[in-house]
């Protein structure tokens, strides 16, 4: 069974042509929106910290923190470990790449979840399954993805999250899985209890925090090391395409790891940005696209950097091909045992910091796999919240609660690699089905971000209008708009 499991996740939802097709498709968001992760840089940062939280929504830093839950998680750290296990020093290039190109897939998708966004028992709603039914008209696609949704968010993948936490905590403190297991359990139970408010809340505490004090530790990792930052960057690019001799057999691994496991960690195109996007009090789509377009960038080129950094510089990895047969065997030196659950970061920055850096990594990865399941959940109870349209949902969400609780405390006692591989098949689901939406519907996105960038240079603070733009089907902003033409006359 496992085996099989492991075929859908690699040789079907992560087969090689998907990997190109996601490259794909954030090159080309990138060249139509003119490569907007670098025009708009400084507006990404100064968006994130204007606008307030409402009685239906959250402000835009709130939205960020909470897609940040989702986005900063096990992957930042495992992940990569994990990437550079497969794939090699050269698989961090790529998902450097994939985090570049992605940003403008993030704000595609982030944009369209703010224009086609609804008001739904007095909070904001929106995502992939809100924007292909009102954007496209295929409703059964919406219905076919938040299915998706509900499976990936409250099943397979709320156990990479849990099974990574508690392999942490055992190797750092000699906790039994089950124990910490149970405790994730009751306090993701207390926190979703208390719906998005209290999840925006504690994400917009956590979230930032544990960035920071991680970056921090990893800079210190690094001035310990710094006379060997340019031969690092060096092995990285060169392994990225195969110019190594050490790695030149695993460019295709490389290419292959490096941008599945940075989607894993940054999400950009895979749908569920938008979910916390939607939630976001802003006056303008494109306002809030920026913001989660910039969520990438703190992702993956800071936090998934660090890991990667404090990994390579102390050597603590092995690389494996995907056969398992290893090619090379650095400080570890136990082939024989040799998973994606080995703990590398922990090693790596115990050698730097002896004593701490165990402790230190399992503490770290506690906060960032706990909120992104916390994120999960959200995504899950949104996309119910879509298909139960006008009725009420407390029975369904209720189930939900208990299955996700399930879900994550199975997650934290069974085998790294299968908790692994469900997840690469939850993902995938949700990443077939989003990119085929984003790719059809991304007109209206770009339409907006002109808007926004044609309001910006007439020096005013951008307000939207969809029906002015030609956009239909935006029903929250069109009652919007009637009702501040209404308050003026």
């Amino acid at each position: 069974m496992e085996e099989f499991i492991s075929f859908l996740a690699n040789d079907v939802f992560w087969s090689t042509p998907v990997i190109y097709i996601l490259l794909g498709v954030g090159l080309i968001f990138s060249i139509l929106t003119r490569f907007l992760q670098v025009r708009h840089i400084k507006d990404m940062v100064t968006l994130m910290f204007q606008g307030k939280s409402s009685s239906a929504g959250v402000s835009s830093f709130q939205a960020l923190a909470i897609s940040l839950s989702g986005r900063v998680g096990t992957g930042n750290i495992a992940g990569v470990a994990s990437a550079i296990y497969y794939g090699g020093p050269g698989a961090v290039f790529w998902m450097w790449t994939i985090a570049f190109i992605g940003a403008s897939s993030a704000f595609v998708e982030s944009t369209l979840a703010q224009i086609y966004k609804v008001k739904k028992d007095g909070v904001y709603r929106g995502g992939p399954a809100y924007y292909i039914e009102k954007g496209i008209g295929w409703k059964w696609f919406a219905v076919l993805f938040a299915g998706a949704a509900i499976v990936a968010m409250a099943i397979l993948m709320p156990g990479v999250q849990s099974n990574a936490i508690a392999g942490s905590f055992k190797e750092a403190f000699n906790i039994p899985t089950y124990i910490t297991g149970a405790a994730i359990v009751l306090l993701l139970g207390f926190i979703i209890l208390g719906g998005i408010k209290r999840i925006a809340q504690t994400a917009q505490l956590i979230v930032p925090f544990m960035a920071i004090g991680y970056i921090l530790v990893s800079l210190v990792v690094i001035a310990f090391n710094i006379t060997e930052v340019p031969a690092v960057i060096s092995l990285i690019v060169r392994s990225a395409f195969g110019a190594d001799s050490l790695f030149g057999g695993l460019l295709g691994s490389a290419i292959a790891w490096g941008v599945k496991r940075g989607v894993y960690s940054n999400e950009a195109g895979q749908g569920t940005g938008p979910h916390p996007a939607a939630a976001a009090e802003v006056s303008h789509p494109a306002k809030q696209g920026l913001v989660q377009a910039f969520s990438v960038y703190i992702d993956t080129l800071f936090v998934c950097s660090a890991t990667a950094f404090m990994i390579l510089f102390t050597g603590m990895y092995n690389v494996t091909a995907e056969d398992e047969q290893s090619l090379i065997v650095n400080n570890l030196g136990d082939t024989a045992e040799i998973n994606e659950s080995r703990p590398f970061t922990q090693l790596a920055v115990d050698e730097v910091l002896p004593g701490f850096g165990s402790g230190f990594v399992a503490v770290s990865l506690f906060f960032f796999a706990f909120t992104t399941i916390m994120a999960y959940y959200y995504i899950a109870e949104t996309n119910i919240a879509y298909l139960m349209k006008q009725r009420t949902g407390k029975i369904p969400i209720f189930i939900l609660k208990i299955v996700i609780l399930a879900a994550t405390f199975y997650g934290s006692v069974k085998t790294a690699n299968l908790a692994w591989a469900l997840g690469d098949i939850g993902l995938g689901i949700m990443v077939w089905l989003n990119i085929i939406a984003i790719v059809i519907l991304a007109k209206p996105a770009l339409i907006t971000l002109k808007d926004y960038e044609r309001q910006k240079k007439e020096g005013k603070d951008p307000v939207f209008n969809p029906k002015e733009l030609g956009i239909k089907n935006a029903d929250y902003w069109e009652q919007e708009d009637k009702k501040k033409k209404t308050n003026i006359s």
